[in-house]
Parts: C-alpha cells; structure tokens; sequence
C-alpha cells in the first residue's frame, strides 16, 4: 500500500531538509499547499478560477476547497506510489478530510513529527548567521565559524544576522506553531498514526528513522 507521509515539524527542526531528502531517496514528490496555490495563476480548471476568485477578494481558501485542490493535484502520475505533504493538514477537520482521501486513493497515512526541545529550536534559529559572498550558513552554538563572525572561506566578509532570527520573533514563531500544530498532533496521536523521531541528531540519522518509521508503518 503507498504512503502518505504527513511530515510535521516546529520551525528550525529540519522538516525541509527532512522533505527534501524523502523527496530524492523514496522517489515521492513533495507536496505543499503553498506550491499548489502558486500554481493556481496559471491553471485553467474551473476549481483554480474559482479559488483564484476567493484568494483575489482577500478571502480565505475553505477547507472544502483546499482539500479538493489537494486530491486535484494528487491524481497526478507522480503521485501514484505515494506522497509527501507538507504544510497541509493544518487542522483537524482537514486531517480528517484527508483521511477521507486516503481511504479514496488507496493510500495509508504516516504522521511523523520531528521532535526538537524548545531551547534548542531556539538555539538553532537564534544563533544562525551566514555568508554573504558565498552563502554558507553558521551557527554560532552549533556550528561557529572559526575566527569570530567571519566566513571561513572569505575572511573579509562578516556574517550576516537576520533581522527576523533574534529572540522575541522567534519565541513568538514557536508559540504561534504550538498552537496551531498541537490539536493535529493530537488528533493523529488518538487516531494511532502519529509517529515521533528524535530532531537533535544529524540529518543523516534523522532521515534513517523517518525512513524506519514510515516503512513500519
């Protein structure tokens, strides 16, 4: 049976670098709202004229429709051996829409959250710096530079902090996930589908537990 793996994650637990390595390894395509909302502009079906409609008045998408624009793209060929999503569901009413799917394509679902402690989330986009010139990124608790605030691969350029990484942005991006992502967790831990993985060791070992978790599943 294919897999949908529902791949959650707070900001700076790695869920991108996660996705991505899924997305290479098990030949699954990436699938997030957002991307299928950009191509919206472009897409000549009565469901996209109708949500570009809505999102042109300012208005939010309803769940009814996003999840229709979800099993729209899912019928593709791509996604006949399974798929990943990412940034959907959001709620609870859309997991269970999904499940609805679910049972409608064959498919079986795989919620895995990848736990990271608070501080350390922190730590990881607080302390993030990177180059200028070349792009490498650092970080100052887990991986520093050698020689203060500068690249090690150009000395001449100073790292560079985003405004939006300091403290309160970002106690307050993690509240906000926490709010919002608990009553999914939630819902998928009473429903005997969630599965959680260790998000403080290296991506290589992250991924080999995803890739456990999924396959046992």
């Amino acid at each position: 049976m294919s897999k949908i793996i529902v791949l959650m994650g707070a900001p700076g637990a790695g869920k991108g670098t996660q996705a991505r390595l899924l997305q290479e390894r098990l030949h699954l395509p990436q699938i997030s709202t957002g991307d299928i909302f950009r191509a919206l502009k472009n897409a000549q079906t009565p469901l996209a004229q109708e949500v570009r409609e809505i999102m042109e008045r300012g208005q939010l998408v309803p769940d009814e429709l996003t999840i229709r624009l979800v099993k729209e793209r899912t019928a593709q060929d791509d996604c006949n051996n399974g798929y990943i999503l990412d940034g959907f569901p959001r709620t609870p009413a859309q997991a269970a829409s999904l499940e609805k799917l679910a049972t409608e394509q064959g498919n079986q679902i795989v919620a895995v959250l990848i736990d990271v402690p608070l501080e350390m989330l922190e730590q990881r986009m607080t302390g993030r710096r990177n180059c200028p010139v070349c792009g490498e990124i650092y970080n100052m608790y887990f991986k520093p530079p050698k020689n203060d605030n500068v690249c090690d691969f150009h000395p001449e350029a100073q790292l560079v902090h985003r405004a939006d990484d300091n403290v309160e942005t970002v106690k307050a991006r993690l509240a906000t996930y926490e709010e919002q992502t608990r009553p999914l967790v939630e819902y998928y831990k009473s429903a005997n589908l969630l599965r959680t993985v260790d998000g403080t060791g290296e991506p290589e070992a992250i991924y080999k537990n995803i890739e456990r978790v999924v396959a046992e599943q």
